[in-house]
This record gives structure tokens, C-alpha cells and sequence, in this order.
């Protein structure tokens, strides 16, 4: 785990703009200042988030975007200004970038031996930013339990009695038709070990866990009845929704459900999951 705390403090390391700068020909170095935090005309910046092991053998490299502007959401096709490399440029990327940080929000899956480099390069507002993911010791992460605390993510269902779904997204988990402007129901059940962290200041009182509904790609607007739906945990945990689309095309919903953590999982990976659903729309 501490290797993530590592991962985490090197992304936010490189997203805040602070080092040194080579002025001239000389090695002078200076401090820059911290960012100014706009509303709109700044980057996208890929995240990667750390490696883990899938039971075959393979594994899986897991990836998230930190959105640099607090009000303005992005869509960038997926192409010269998002692409990843080598082998793509579409490798399952989002090209839909809502405000701040996206955490998890898709995979890629390589062999045992796998020695290469995948770079993810995302050009926004002009401005170019770019990360390489490999698979570096230190950067090896545990995303289905906290091995100190014991705390698992929180468990995703898309129909009663269904296959579950934890942790980081890996392909498409639902498969879904829709028409242009009629609402799409979107039912989810969600369970959790309502694990807490001994000395939390959550209060007792407060939902095991948490749901929402973003865009991940698509050609046209996505509009949620509820983006964060509450869940009926009487009911079985059940929360439900409708999505509303502007244009035909294919589409891919991310289903994200944190548990008493919240966003990111307060850095550790193991506290929340997401979900692929695909949406062919007429």
C-alpha cells in the first residue's frame, strides 16, 4: 500500500506545477509558483495509478485523468489530441473529461513479461500533457483489499441475482439499447462491507456507500435524471436512473460506487469500483 501512497504523491507531484527550470545555458534553478486554478482554459492530464495481477498471470495497468479546469468539461475524440501508444490510438480511453479528477477510469491489459511502455498523450485547450505507464516495481498497487485495514471495494450489480463487479473496470459489463431523447432506465444494486477505518470522523450515521453515473465516451450529450441516484440499501441496495441521449451512437457509461472513503478512495485504490456500460443508441 505504501507503494501507492508513493504512485499518489508523484501524479500530484506532476500536476502542480513546481521545480526547476533551466534558465539560459547555465543550471540555475528556481522555484515556479503553484498553478492558478481557473475555471476553464486549461489541461487534461493523464494519471496512471499503478499495476496490478490478474489470477492468469496477466496484468492490468490502471489509469485516471486529473482535469485541470474547475468548471469546464471536455470532449476529445479519440485521435491526434487522444491517443495512446504504441497500439492505438484507441485503447478504451474516456473522451469525455468531466471537472477535476477521474479516478480508475479505464484499463489496460498486457502480459506477464510485458517490458514496453504504453504512453497516453491528451491535448486540451492547446496545451499538451502526456504519461508513460509501465510496469515499475514501485508501482504496483492492491485494488481488491487493503491489506492493513482489510477493507474491500464496494460490489456492483446490474440485475438481481447477476454477476458482480469490483474494483477497476475491465471491459464492458452491460450491454444496453437505447432511442435518441427517450430516457434509458438505469438500475443498479450496490453492496459494501461497511468497513470503517478505526478513529474516522464519518459519521456513524452516514450511507456504507456511495453511487454515480458519468459519461465516458459517445458521439452526443448524456443527460442523467439523477447523476448520484441514492441507494435504497432496504431494498437491496437498489438505486435507479434514466439516461437521456442527444445523438445515435455508441456510448459507454462508467457506474462508479465509492464506499465511506469517498473520492479515490482517500489515495488507496481499494476502496471503490467502477464499471464499463455500453449503450447503443438508435
Amino acid at each position: 500500500m505504501q507503494a501507492y501512497r508513493t504512485i499518489v504523491t508523484r501524479t500530484l507531484g506532476a500536476l502542480v506545477i513546481a521545480g526547476a527550470v533551466l534558465v539560459g545555458t547555465g543550471t540555475v534553478s528556481a522555484q515556479l509558483p503553484l498553478q492558478v486554478i481557473r475555471e476553464a482554459g486549461e489541461s487534461v492530464t493523464p494519471a496512471y495509478e499503478g499495476w496490478y495481477r490478474l489470477p492468469d498471470g496477466r496484468r492490468v495497468l490502471l489509469i485516471g485523468y486529473f482535469n485541470r479546469n474547475t468548471k469546464q468539461v471536455l470532449d476529445i475524440p479519440v485521435g491526434p489530441n487522444n491517443r495512446v501508444e504504441p497500439g492505438g490510438p484507441d485503447l478504451g480511453q474516456p473522451t469525455h473529461f468531466n471537472q477535476r479528477r477521474g479516478w480508475g477510469v479505464f484499463t489496460i491489459i498486457v502480459p506477464a513479461d510485458f517490458k514496453d511502455k504504453y504512453t497516453w498523450t491528451i491535448v486540451a485547450n492547446g496545451k499538451t500533457e502526456s504519461i508513460p505507464m509501465g510496469l515499475h516495481t514501485d508501482y504496483e498497487v492492491e485494488p481488491f483489499k487493503d491489506a492493513a485495514m482489510g477493507n474491500t471495494p464496494p460490489v456492483l450489480k446490474f440485475e438481481m441475482g447477476g454477476k458482480t463487479y469490483t474494483g477497476p473496470p475491465i471491459g464492458i459489463a452491460r450491454e444496453l439499447t437505447a432511442t435518441v431523447g427517450q430516457p434509458l432506465a438505469l438500475d443498479v444494486w450496490v453492496t459494501d462491507d461497511a468497513h470503517r477505518e478505526p478513529g474516522s470522523l464519518r459519521p456513524a450515521t452516514a450511507p456504507p456507500a456511495t453511487f454515480q453515473w458519468h459519461k465516458h465516451r459517445g458521439p452526443g450529450e448524456v443527460t442523467f435524471a439523477e447523476q448520484r441516484p441514492k441507494i435504497d440499501f432496504a431494498a437491496d441496495g437498489k438505486t435507479s436512473t434514466t439516461a437521456t441521449f442527444s445523438a445515435p451512437g455508441e456510448y459507454v457509461l462508467r457506474a462508479q460506487t465509492n464506499d465511506a472513503t469517498g473520492e479515490g478512495g482517500g489515495g488507496f485504490q481499494c476502496c471503490w469500483t467502477n464499471a464499463h456500460v455500453k449503450v447503443t443508441v438508435k
